[in-house]
């Protein structure tokens, strides 16, 4: 009786849409997070908290719109905006627009901290690492061969 051959798959590639739907739903809980971390006292550490899962929110929110770029491109996007916006507080615009609209705090922020423009490419440099070292996972435990 003839062996079968073993049969290599190529690796396949996480889908866009299942790339889309995954960052989707880990944004809304890393929304979730962040709101909550505003509920607890000011200090040191939520403030750094905050300020990774904004960056964080970042990241996911452009896997959502653009799944096929590469960790690194997407990690220098989500660190540029977190940058671009904390600069954008040097010029009291959004303080202007928060005190307009309280949710725009959220998003622009209020008062520039040079600290925190370490963490936002910090937190974005962490992200690209740790999605990179996911597709790798991936498409080595996809290449083993099957039977």
């Amino acid at each position: 009786m003839a062996e079968r051959p073993v049969v290599t798959a190529a690796p396949p590639r996480l889908g866009t849409a299942r790339r889309r739907l995954i960052a989707a739903g880990l944004l809304v809980v890393t929304i979730a997070a962040g709101l909550g971390i505003t509920r607890l006292p000011d200090s040191a550490a939520s403030d750094i908290a905050g300020d990774a899962l904004y960056t964080v929110a970042a990241y996911l929110f452009v896997v959502v719109l653009a799944p096929r770029w590469s960790p690194v491109v997407v990690g220098a996007v989500a660190g540029g905006w977190s940058v671009a916006v904390e600069l954008l507080q040097l010029t009291g615009l959004p303080q202007q627009w928060g005190a307009a609209f309280a949710p725009a705090r959220l998003v622009f922020g209020t008062v520039f901290d040079a600290r925190d423009l370490g963490i936002y490419l910090t937190a974005a440099a962490f992200c690209a690492l740790v999605d990179a070292g996911l597709r790798r996972l991936r498409s080595q435990n996809s290449s083993i061969p099957t039977r």
